[in-house]
């Protein structure tokens, strides 16, 4: 019989496999240690040179150089890499895994991978996707922290086929990080992460290119503040991108329609309407 979140004991999970050991996956590997002590964590990586080195930074336990070799034995199985890579790694670890095994990923865009591994009935049958909520704009494990998920929001995206079996092990399992869960359907994660996350990103860009050689030795911290998300990886923001492409379309829309806005208060002197947008976005800021 299957273990189920009720009969879990402080020890699960007893291994763990970590599929891409870089900032997120390393952090979920420091966090599931913070609580569960006794846990064993594969580190699944492409470099068996950076794979001691995370070992000896005590990120993970051991080093498999594949899927199949890494994911056999354990009771979790983490997917952490790029967006665009998340399905097939999953498909792939469904395949060697143990009937019982739980699979999760920390993808930031939902909608493509869990169509995509809807279409293996295997992987669907042990998959909850989720994203963690928390990160940096520093990439590596060597930036890992044991800290990273507490009381951040970590979102489940299971679909209409995902067991509930599936889905309270993954509730459980992220829980012990420190998370708050909440869940949402993949469409509905995509749509509100291209809002808060996503298009923001391309906007933070965005400012960081308006910068010339003549203005570069003025730079302040409210530049340094709202370029700071500009100096994530771009091959990770560029799968993001590809992965989320009808959601960050519309939303760099809504975006585009505000700029116009403000260009034309700018250029008539309609410093009510400029006074008003300033004051309901100062609002919503501090709202939060």
């Amino acid at each position: 019989m299957p273990p189920t979140p009720d009969s879990l004991s402080d020890s699960w999970p007893a291994r763990v496999a970590i599929v891409g050991v870089g900032l997120l996956g390393g952090s979920v590997a420091r966090s599931i240690r913070r609580t569960v002590p006794g846990v064993h964590v594969v580190g699944v990586v492409r470099c068996a040179e950076k794979g001691q080195r995370w070992i000896e930074l005590g990120i993970i336990d051991s080093v498999a150089e594949s899927i199949e070799q890494g994911c056999q034995d354990v009771d979790v199985v983490v997917v952490a890499t790029p967006v665009d890579l998340v399905a097939a790694s999953v498909i792939r670890a469904a395949e060697v895994s143990q009937a019982d095994c739980l699979i999760t990923d920390v993808g930031s865009t939902k909608r493509t991978i869990v169509q995509a591994v809807l279409r293996d009935a295997g992987a669907s049958a042990k998959f909850v996707a989720a994203h963690p909520i928390a990160g940096s704009e520093k990439t590596g494990a060597e930036h890992a922290t044991a800290d990273l998920f507490v009381g951040k929001v970590i979102v489940l995206t299971p679909s209409e086929q995902t067991p509930k079996r599936q889905l309270d092990l993954a509730d459980h399992f992220w829980r012990r990080t420190g998370g708050r869960i909440v869940t949402l359907s993949p469409e509905d994660h995509d749509t509100h992460l291209a809002s808060v996350s996503h298009v923001p990103h391309l906007a933070s860009s965005a400012v960081a290119k308006l910068i010339n050689q003549d203005s570069a030795n003025l730079v302040g911290s409210g530049w340094l503040d709202i370029t700071r998300v500009a100096a994530g990886d771009p091959a990770m923001w560029l799968a993001i991108c590809q992965e989320n492409r009808t959601a960050i379309d519309e939303q760099l829309a809504h975006l585009a329609g505000s700029i116009e806005d403000l260009r034309a208060w700018i250029r008539t002197h309609d410093d009510a309407s400029l006074l008003r947008w300033l004051k309901e976005a100062k609002t919503i800021r501090d709202s939060f």
